[in-house]
């Protein structure tokens, strides 16, 4: 038989005070008097009461709960973004809701619909492209949403990140400057935020008279991954001279294969990263990337989404915080 639940009247019973005041206590504790506070604390604490959201859930017409949509968890540029999500709603009294897609629109098209059944107040996406079915449900619901990790175009409602499209040019242009000639792309999902990369290496490249050429498997990436894109590419292309690569785990992968193999980098191959993860930077030598700020994209995301829960006519539209090119000791 299950145990009896600890209850509001129980906690009043134990501190000699109505059960009313111990319902202010756990909403606005500063409406309730310093040593009566006190008093419920010690109680709360002595008994491990863990309040029970439901009936405020029904009775409000907030959740305090936040959507939170990532396509993978295996992936540490999207922890990154997590940890900052929770940052953001620490400080209040959310909690998040986290789902994931694996790079699919109908998995992100039915988690979407599943977590607008837990009646959320707000919703984090990582990707711009959606069913039109999953667009319909989130345009219903009436909700803020908050699209990541892409600016370019527009979004449903606000959208943090960086524009892919220029820092895809900024990084093959420093390639360039560096006196690279062939420089072959790396993809990996052929997600819209690694295609607009790609075009920004494309046009970089035909400013230079060249063409551009991208190894693209269409697989989730990873260091092994990227060590046999770079086995296929020398032999499509033997007279490349740099490598960029859409994320940091396809760059690592190269490197090792350069290391165990005995290629010379940066003499005979250059490599070039992109999110700029710790684990980049701690290798010897140090990876050439772009670096992202998820963190900050995470905890500005969450901002945004709490600032126009409590207000809805606020409105931020687009956020772009940039990025950086990090030279590193491989180009």
């Amino acid at each position: 038989m299950r145990a009896h639940r600890i209850s509001l009247q129980d906690i009043a019973t134990l501190a000699g005070v109505t059960k009313m005041t111990v319902s202010r206590y756990l909403r606005t504790p500063d409406r309730v008097s310093p040593e009566t506070g006190a008093k419920i604390a010690q109680i709360i604490e002595e008994i491990n009461y863990i309040p029970n959201r439901a009936p405020e859930m029904l009775l409000s017409s907030k959740s305090y709960t936040l959507g939170v949509l990532i396509p993978s968890f295996k992936n540490q540029i999207f922890a990154d973004l997590l940890s900052g999500i929770e940052a953001a709603t620490k400080e209040g009294r959310y909690q998040t809701l986290i789902a994931n897609y694996n790079y699919d629109k109908q998995t992100e098209e039915e988690q979407i619909i599943n977590l607008l059944s837990y009646n959320i107040d707000g919703i984090i996406l990582s990707e711009k492209d959606h069913t039109l079915r999953a667009v319909k449900y989130l345009r219903a619901a009436q909700i803020p949403i908050v699209e990541v990790m892409d600016t370019q175009g527009s979004c449903l409602d606000m959208q943090v990140g960086f524009n892919n499209f220029s820092a895809g040019y900024d990084m093959t242009r420093t390639l360039l400057d560096q006196g690279r000639k062939r420089v072959i792309y790396f993809g990996s999902q052929d997600d819209r935020r690694d295609e607009f990369r790609y075009r920004g290496y494309c046009q970089a490249m035909e400013e230079r008279g060249g063409t551009g050429d991208r190894v693209n498997p269409k697989a989730i990436s990873s260091q092994k991954l990227g060590a046999a894109m770079l086995a296929s590419a020398l032999e499509r292309f033997p007279d490349l001279d740099a490598i960029f690569c859409t994320n940091d785990d396809l760059a690592l992968g190269a490197l090792l294969h350069c290391q165990r193999h005995g290629i010379a980098v940066p003499g005979r191959i250059a490599i070039a990263g992109f999110h700029g993860l710790d684990i980049s930077r701690e290798m010897y030598p140090t990876m050439a990337s772009v670096i992202t700020p998820r963190y900050a994209i995470g905890y500005t995301a969450a901002e945004l989404l709490l600032k126009k829960i409590s207000d809805s006519r606020f409105s931020a539209d687009s956020v772009d915080l940039s990025y950086q090119i990090f030279m590193g000791e491989t180009i």
